[in-house]
């Protein structure tokens, strides 16, 4: 990916947030890591990634509604949403929310790494 962008990850847990930066950056993503909504929202830049990652529990704080807190504030990015609670209700609110990918805990490398490539095709 010649310039390439960034694949911001959002996820309160230390070592889920290690193993995706780690498996981003082998697949030849620069990946940047946030560890709450806030941590995402202060940093902003959101035109210099391609996707966001985003866990849908966070300490407290939903995912689904920080998705809709960007889109309401005019971020474009596309998102992938990752989640340890699935549940038909909060897919659909994912879904509905706008998500390019909704994948479950654990989830397989290589379907990680082809949402994101999906995610990013149209944005590099």
């Amino acid at each position: 990916m010649s310039a390439r962008k960034s694949i911001y990850v959002v996820d309160d847990d230390s070592s889920m947030r290690r193993s995706l930066e780690r498996l981003l950056r082998e697949h030849g993503f620069d990946a940047i890591p946030f560890d709450s909504a806030d941590a995402l929202l202060r940093h902003g830049h959101f035109d210099k990634a391609c996707c966001i990652v985003l866990d849908i529990n966070l300490n407290g704080e939903s995912g689904i509604v920080l998705r809709r807190r960007l889109a309401n504030d005019g971020a474009t990015v596309p998102v992938i949403y990752i989640t340890g609670n699935d549940s038909q209700e909060t897919q659909s609110a994912a879904i509905e929310s706008g998500c390019v990918a909704y994948l479950t805990k654990p989830f397989a490398a290589n379907a990680f790494i082809d949402s994101v490539e999906r995610a990013c095709l149209g944005a590099v």
